[in-house]
């Protein structure tokens, strides 16, 4: 039989896509399920933060009346207006190993766009390179940590058999926290002169004022970030959506700004891996999900540092070298983390790549982002 793609049209489509990879990947280990509520909240344009500066079509791809393939195309404005391009997305890539499958979806993906003048498809991305990113082609045997992807190799063999081509590498790099003797002495000594010489100082996020502090996020990360690859600046929209978010896996200890004479000049953002407690939750809150999330503290073991940036001026004041050697202090007085992943970081970022060098970090995972001209 032929391959079919529609546009999600009803919410019984909606459900299908939603339910896509449940079946895809049932018998992956390394998989760990969404919940299945917060997927239909994410995909909605009442909520998702993303729709008061993009828009977006579901494909549905189906064979013999079967659901095989899902796609998204998405158009952010907001990106391009911020870059100067005609870009469109694809994402929430799923589809059965089948070589006519991606070809069909792309092709569905690609004529949404290129109707909105789109000049450029980029992707996978769901929605934004803010979240899910890339496809995966290197650690595949590992599971995910939150918002991360995950893929069987199939994927990758797929994506470029269909003649989608490279665009840029995502990395994430493991760092044994408890292991700071093999850290390189210069990122302690840039640490202590940051705080002694420089005077920098950190403060934590609380919980009470977290959403302002989302505020000072925005602004550092918007500049900081503005000119990496792939760029997406927060709105105010999305930094509420942001806060509220964050509060599912706020962590005090994890969430800091550093301050020069009391203005925020660097910031990090850390949480506890919650993909430890989805995998047990199977998509679902009910019956005893809710037991498994509020049991989260006894089940996780490692984190993911999302976010750490510095402002462009106060790049070379060590405020980085200080947020990092404060991660390993609080990995020391907290056995019950033995871990932690950072990124992603493109391949480009040289510096950034440096430092994890630095603190004995090794590439674990590798996500692709491809492209291709319309």
């Amino acid at each position: 039989m032929a391959v079919e793609v529609r546009a999600v049209a009803s919410r019984r489509d909606r459900r299908k896509f939603i339910e896509l990879p449940f079946r895809l990947h049932a018998n992956a280990p390394q998989w760990v399920p969404p919940l299945k509520i917060e997927r239909r909240i994410f995909l909605s344009r009442h909520f998702n933060a993303f729709f008061s500066h993009g828009e977006a079509q579901l494909f549905l791809a189906r064979r013999d009346g079967n659901v095989v393939g899902r796609v998204s195309a998405q158009i952010d404005h907001a990106y391009n207006t911020h870059h100067g391009v005609k870009w469109g997305w694809f994402g929430f890539l799923e589809l059965e190993e089948d070589p006519e499958l991606l070809p069909a979806l792309l092709e569905a993906a690609e004529a949404w766009l290129r109707e909105r003048g789109c000049e450029r498809m980029v992707g996978p991305a769901d929605f934004t390179m803010n979240d899910e990113s890339g496809i995966v082609i290197e650690g595949h045997e590992l599971t995910p940590m939150i918002k991360q992807p995950w893929h069987p190799p199939y994927y990758q063999r797929l994506a470029e058999a269909a003649g989608l081509e490279k665009a840029m590498d995502l990395l994430m790099w493991e760092l044994e926290i408890g292991d700071r003797e093999k850290m390189r002495p210069i990122v302690f000594d840039l640490a202590k002169a940051a705080r002694e010489r420089r005077g920098i100082t950190l403060r934590k996020m609380s919980r009470r004022r977290l959403r302002r502090d989302m505020d000072v996020f925005g602004q550092i990360y918007n500049e900081a970030w503005s000119k990496n690859w792939g760029f997406v600046p927060f709105g105010k929209k999305d930094l509420d959506a942001y806060a509220q978010e964050l509060q599912l896996v706020y962590s005090r200890e994890w969430f800091m700004i550093a301050e020069k004479d009391g203005e925020p000049i660097a910031m990090a953002i850390t949480v506890p891996d919650v993909n430890q407690v989805l995998k047990k939750m199977n998509g679902r809150l009910l019956p005893f999900g809710w037991w498994h999330f509020l049991r989260k503290g006894k089940t996780i073991d490692r984190v993911r540092v999302g976010f750490l940036g510095v402002l462009p001026k106060f790049q070379h004041t060590g405020a980085a070298a200080l947020l990092y050697v404060e991660h390993f202090d609080i990995s020391a007085a907290d056995p019950r983390i033995k871990s932690g992943e950072m990124g992603w970081i493109l391949e480009t970022n040289k510096a950034m790549n440096r430092g994890m060098e630095a603190m004995n970090g090794r590439v674990v995972k590798r996500y692709r982002v491809y492209e291709r001209l319309l």
